[in-house]
């Protein structure tokens, strides 16, 4: 199988950016994208040229490392996937390829295809955690919690953090990933005492480094996670529900 692949090159935030075009004649359609670009870099080491610089950790779609554009559509041409969990067999023979970095704003490219990301590690550190006493488990039965709120909050930590909501957002929001995080620990009794100033810190946090949602829900259609778009609404209803809460002292 023949593809075309045109990816971008960049030595660094501050460097410019091209397209280097490269044929590949070996391609086969169970190939994974991650595995496509594995089988450019063999082929330009062979050449002695430099590899593409891409992440990739599991490969199962578990770290959310892996994010590149394809096509202009983040991860890929399937909905939900991760770019490791697409295949080679969505493109037809001879067709064009072209893998780009996340587009962001927050993302700057650290090199090639590979982005910097620690704006939605920031997000976490600015609230993202909960205070438990050290020691001894507590009983299975000593926090209760409903089968529904289990799962609810369950669907919700499945996030990988992996970006591709702020790339395919026109604004470069990261108001699903926030509100993935938000929703998970409103939905379990373990961090209600933080759970004011959590969302205050964090709403903040991304709105500093992110843009305003843009309402239009391309988010959700990228999320390997399948992350709901309610996600999007907990960030101005913990908002809301922050303003009305007085801190209390430490």
């Amino acid at each position: 199988m023949r593809l075309i692949l045109e990816v971008w090159r960049q030595n660094g935030p501050e460097a410019e950016g091209r397209f280097e075009t490269h044929e590949i004649t070996d391609a086969t359609p169970e190939m994974s994208l991650l595995e496509l670009l594995d089988r450019l870099n063999h082929q330009l080491i062979e050449q002695d040229q430099d590899p593409v610089v891409f992440e990739s950790d599991c490969r199962e779609g578990i770290c959310g490392t892996c994010g590149v554009d394809v096509n202009g559509i983040p991860h890929g041409p399937l909905d939900n996937v991760p770019a490791c969990g697409q295949h080679v067999r969505s493109f037809n023979d001879g067709q064009t390829v072209r893998f780009a970095p996340f587009r962001a704003a927050a993302f700057k490219v650290v090199k090639d295809l590979m982005v910097d990301r620690t704006g939605l590690d920031r997000i976490i550190q600015s609230g993202g955690t909960i205070s438990v006493d050290a020691g001894t488990a507590p009983d299975a039965d000593t926090l209760q919690i409903t089968h529904d709120d289990a799962e609810r909050a369950l669907d919700f930590a499945a996030c990988i953090g992996c970006g591709a909501c702020v790339s395919a957002c026109p604004n470069g929001a990261a108001y699903l990933f926030t509100g993935a995080k938000l929703a998970h620990l409103a939905l379990i009794p373990h961090g209600k005492e933080e759970r004011a100033k959590r969302a205050r810190s964090m709403v903040s946090q991304m709105e500093h480094e992110f843009g305003p949602c843009s309402q239009i829900g391309e988010c959700a259609l990228v999320c390997p996670a399948n992350i709901p778009l309610l996600a999007v609404a907990a960030v101005n209803r913990e908002r809301l529900r922050a303003g009305f809460k007085k801190s209390k002292p430490n």
